[in-house]
């Protein structure tokens, strides 16, 4: 039987550290958003948005990635809520909490792999881009033969093609943070026996 100290200490292990995780992954899920949305409105903008079409399994695994963040958002809520009930006299089991946090470290393991696929597919498609590059310090060169318009030697990496990286980044991270409070709630939660 676990006493009314420790109970309360994991009571508020669980609400605070519920709240650290809800709120970090949401503070990097806003971001991946905002990323994401920039890059899909300048990516359509893009005078030659046709090149970067590689861009696109890497980018759908990462959004698949930020709807998996979005559950582990509510799951975290439902472990600060749980922390809650926890301090009330009609509290959960030890076996329903730790289910509760078992599906939050599925759901952040699931979102870690989509997330590190993806980011593999956008690696490959930039390393593709970087090796088609014309040598030198500023990359592409304006070629102007003469009696031509000229163009563009190569295939510049643009801005908007490393956002899509550091949105995959993001999404990386929130979910490890996600993996590692859980994981460290799984712990607090069976030290207690």
């Amino acid at each position: 039987m676990v006493d009314r100290l420790d109970l309360q200490l994991v009571s508020a292990a669980l609400r605070r550290v519920g709240w650290i995780r809800f709120w970090t992954q949401l503070c990097l899920g806003v971001v991946v958003v905002g990323v994401l949305a920039f890059n899909n409105i300048g990516g359509r903008l893009a005078a030659n948005s046709g090149r970067s079409l590689g861009l696109g399994p890497g980018l759908s695994l990462t959004t698949l990635s930020f709807f998996i963040l979005l559950w582990c958002l509510w799951q975290s809520w439902l472990v600060v809520r749980c922390g809650r009930a926890l301090a009330s006299p009609a509290r959960p089991s030890r076996g329903e909490t730790t289910r509760l946090i078992k599906r939050g470290v599925l759901a952040d393991l699931a979102g870690l792999s989509l997330a590190a696929v993806g980011y593999q597919a956008l690696a490959g498609s930039l390393f593709v881009q970087a090796s088609m590059q014309v040598p030198g310090f500023f990359g592409a060169q304006l070629a102007v033969p003469p009696g031509t318009r000229g163009g563009m030697v190569g295939l510049p990496i643009t801005s908007i093609e490393m956002l899509s990286v550091l949105s995959n980044t993001q999404v990386l991270f929130a979910h490890v943070i996600g993996l590692w409070i859980s994981l460290w709630l799984l712990q607090r939660v069976h030290r207690s026996s």
